[in-house]
């Protein structure tokens, strides 16, 4: 696999990561370490996930294949609608999501690597550095993140309602474009 082959899969793999990044770096709450913070989680997660994928093997392909999907959908799904109907409630009772506590860190970083996971295992079956792989993967996606981040937080026109919405819109569309993609509709 030549390298800019692997420049596009880490792009395209990045994408959920920048769509992410955008709807969090709109809410205007975050500091520079929160965002270095979420871009390094994302980074890390979407590094480490292929090589896990690679390590698993062909044995594994058939088990993960047929859940990975409803995983990462049921994950972007209820964090999404979470934000959503945070979005909703007056300020004075809001709790928004916030990337900050871990669990949310933590949940959005695995939900948005469950594709590299699976194009780890695809690396078993190709000619590939997959230490190579790893690194341009999760450098891409630090990349992305912070430049999403940075674009969503100079966005003037979102309100933070509606960058909540936004955000939790853009979660469970991923979710139900990983979910389609695995049943081949798109």
């Amino acid at each position: 696999m030549s390298f800019f082959e692997l420049f596009l899969i880490a792009v395209g793999l990045s994408m959920d990561c920048f769509a992410v990044s955008l709807s969090f770096g709109a809410q205007k709450k975050l500091q520079r370490n929160d965002i270095l913070k979420f871009t390094f989680f994302f980074a890390l997660f979407q590094a480490l996930m292929p090589l896990i994928g690679w390590l698993a093997g062909s044995a594994m392909k058939v088990h993960l294949a047929e859940i990975d999907h409803w995983i990462a959908f049921g994950i972007l799904t209820l964090i999404g609608l979470k934000m959503i109907y945070e979005s909703f409630k007056s300020e004075d009772e809001k709790r928004t999501v916030d990337i900050r506590e871990w669990k949310i860190l933590l949940a959005l970083s695995f939900a948005t690597s469950i594709d590299a996971l699976m194009t780890g295992i695809s690396f078993g079956f190709v000619k590939v550095n997959i230490f190579l792989a790893a690194v341009v993967i999760g450098l891409v996606t630090f990349l992305n993140s912070l430049f999403g981040a940075f674009v969503g937080e100079r966005s003037i026109h979102i309100s933070p309602r509606w960058a909540e919405i936004i955000g939790g819109l853009v979660l469970i569309g991923i979710g139900a474009k990983i979910v389609l993609e695995h049943m081949a509709i798109i």
